[in-house]
């Protein structure tokens, strides 16, 4: 929690007038008893109307400035609540968007909705509490047994005993009641991610008539964590009675030691009764108080579980405009370029590179200027887990175009990866304009390379608004329309009636081919120097996705282009054509060289010609 307190930084005028407030809010009540007493012995006792008035004009005025004080006390711990939420709602999306995507694989997405959501709300909610009630209550509670001491020492000594019982009470509840409520969160972030799962797959699992059975699932994790909040619960309705039972222990000792005082002439009637109007106030106080360390228990348990995104340091360190690498020496091992491998001075790469893979077409020309460089590159995307990709080394000269294909899980999509610098090589480099990718600032990573992703998503906004994301500079409504005529997403920007027509969240009011197209577009509109098309059309038909080439083959700019594609005709075009199997390049070369002379490359050929062949007949 201390980490999180840097939120309130802002208001700590607001952090200290609701407090102050709230004290003057207790003072005055404080005074209630004594007020009374006075109604009583002097007013009533003595029958004298003018003390009777004054009290009650007194009690009234006390109660009226004590109310000002109240609203003005709540007033600003609301607002010092809801800022410090909105502060750390805004820092911890920030921070979580920093993150490397191995982080956010390991936390998970239901996670990170449960914390940046709930456990927000949760915590504003404690802060709210504490600054309404952290001193108040004490206040009251200490103050009612000084101002009992002030009537009668031996009397003010039942508060003593009750008051240390009552926090004895308190911290060992308070003790058992955090870890407990620990665990409910976390059984929250399991039934987030389940809602999520079931309302993402909706249609699948409605096409499979598996509705009972995720239907059952959801119930059993809902029903672990409906237990975990019965056995926190269990644990924090304790509270309440325990301190109604010792506080009225506290009472009734009171009326008896009060009753023999009494008796013996050293109390009056109205003193007696002022005492038990303080040990009352202790109850209220108390009870309030009980009520401030459960909503404590829970504001902490999640104030925890928040810091722990902000103890995550970023995986990913990108270079500093100078060109510098700031992070960890671990994740960023410099390349000597001047050894046996590489040629010319620190930065350029090596103009030959020797494959294990087969390798055929057109040789490699020495000083040839290669836009992309992949140098033995190995990546594993858990530590002790199998490599996805192994020894994958190839280069591009800038304006070529490059197809990779290969079979599901083949490690197609890993080199899509470690292009856009997702994820770092586990071994090797990769290089881009001669230049080490983790040598690169991020603005320059990302106006270098544009990537098109397997999934297309699409933001709630407008078609302008989306098409804009994939752009650092100003982009004209003209450059805008001839990015959606490359991708062939024209004619969906007109049938939606153009470029400020609705885009609603997830872009649902699309087809898949659509979303695709404009996807397309979006990248296209910043002008990469890399295009890269992960599996991108994949939901076009064999047209579309040959006029989508063509238009990429005329862009109005060299761009380099990968094309990852489980379609030999969407690749039989490229420059050269990347084969991977297992998380290793087989083969390397041109269409027809591959045909003769890579097995796979092959196999994958026939059996989709055959597919084709069966189609037609």
């Amino acid at each position: 929690m201390k980490k999180l307190l840097r939120f309130l930084s802002n208001y700590k005028i607001q952090c200290i007038l609701s407090p102050l407030f709230k004290m003057l809010e207790a003072s005055f009540e404080l005074i209630v008893p004594l007020v009374i007493a006075k109604l009583i012995d002097g007013g009533i006792g003595g029958n004298d109307k003018w003390i009777i008035i004054r009290s009650v004009l007194e009690l009234a005025g006390l109660a009226l400035v004590g109310l000002v004080a109240s609203i003005t006390a709540q007033y600003y711990a609301a607002r010092a609540a809801v800022g410090f939420s909105t502060e750390l709602r805004h820092e911890l999306f920030s921070h979580l968007m920093k993150l490397s995507h191995s982080q956010i694989d390991g936390i998970g997405t239901s996670t990170m909705v449960t914390r940046i959501t709930s456990d927000v709300n949760i915590t504003q909610n404690g802060v709210n509490m504490f600054l309404r009630l952290f001193l108040r209550s004490p206040f009251v509670v200490f103050g009612a047994m000084v101002m009992a001491f002030t009537i009668d020492v031996k009397a003010a000594l039942v508060f003593v005993g009750t008051i240390v019982a009552l926090g004895i009470v308190v911290g060992v509840l308070m003790f058992l009641n955090i870890p407990a409520l620990k665990e409910v969160q976390k059984r929250l972030d399991h039934v987030t991610g389940s809602i999520r799962e079931n309302l993402n797959g909706v249609r699948v699992l409605r096409a499979f008539r598996l509705e009972e059975v995720k239907t059952a699932s959801f119930i059993e994790v809902n029903g672990e964590l409906a237990d975990k909040a019965k056995s926190a619960g269990h644990i924090s309705a304790l509270m309440n009675p325990l301190t109604f039972i010792l506080i009225n222990l506290g009472i009734c000792i009171l009326i008896y030691v009060g009753a023999i005082r009494l008796e013996l002439g050293i109390l009056t009637q109205g003193m007696v009764v002022a005492l038990y109007n303080y040990m009352s106030q202790i109850l209220v106080e108390l009870v309030k108080l009980a009520n401030l360390v459960v909503t404590l228990n829970r504001g902490l348990a999640s104030a925890n579980r928040i810091s722990e995104i902000f103890d995550m340091e970023p995986g990913m360190i990108y270079a500093t405009s100078e060109g510098d690498v700031s992070g960890k020496e671990d994740d960023i091992k410099e390349k000597d370029l001047s050894d046996s491998k590489t040629a010319g001075s620190t930065g350029m790469i090596p103009g030959k590179i020797g494959n294990e893979v087969t390798a055929t077409g057109d040789g490699d020309s020495d000083g040839a200027e290669y836009i992309c460089y992949f140098d033995d590159v190995s990546l594993r995307y858990n530590e002790g887990a199998d490599e996805a990709l192994t020894n994958i080394t190839f280069k591009v000269k800038r304006g070529e175009t490059v197809g990779i294909i290969g079979g599901t899980g083949s490690g197609k999509s890993s080199i899509v990866n470690l292009l856009g610098r997702f994820y770092d090589a586990t071994e090797g480099n990769v290089y881009i304009n001669g230049k080490n990718i983790k040598e690169l600032t991020e603005e320059e990573l990302h106006s270098l390379v544009g990537i098109v992703l397997q999934k297309s998503v699409l933001f709630k906004g407008t078609i302008r608004s989306n098409l804009l994301m994939g752009s650092r500079r100003e982009v004209s409504d003209e450059e805008l329309i001839s990015a959606c005529i490359s991708s062939q997403a024209k004619e969906v920007v007109d049938s939606k009636g153009g470029l400020d027509s609705e885009v609603e969240q997830g872009g649902r009011n699309f087809s898949g081919g659509q979303r695709q197209r404009l996807s397309i577009a979006r990248t296209l509109a910043g002008r990469p120097d890399i295009l890269v098309l992960d599996d991108s059309a994949s939901a076009l038909d064999y047209a579309t996705d040959l006029k989508l080439r063509r238009a990429l083959a005329a862009l109005p700019y060299k761009a380099t282009v990968f094309i990852i594609s489980q379609r030999t005709s969407s690749i039989s075009h490229a420059d050269q054509i990347i084969v991977m199997d297992d998380g290793k390049m087989v083969g390397l070369g041109r269409h027809a060289d591959l045909l003769r002379d890579c097995e796979t490359y092959r196999e994958i050929y026939e059996s989709q010609l055959r597919k084709e062949d069966e189609a037609a007949g």
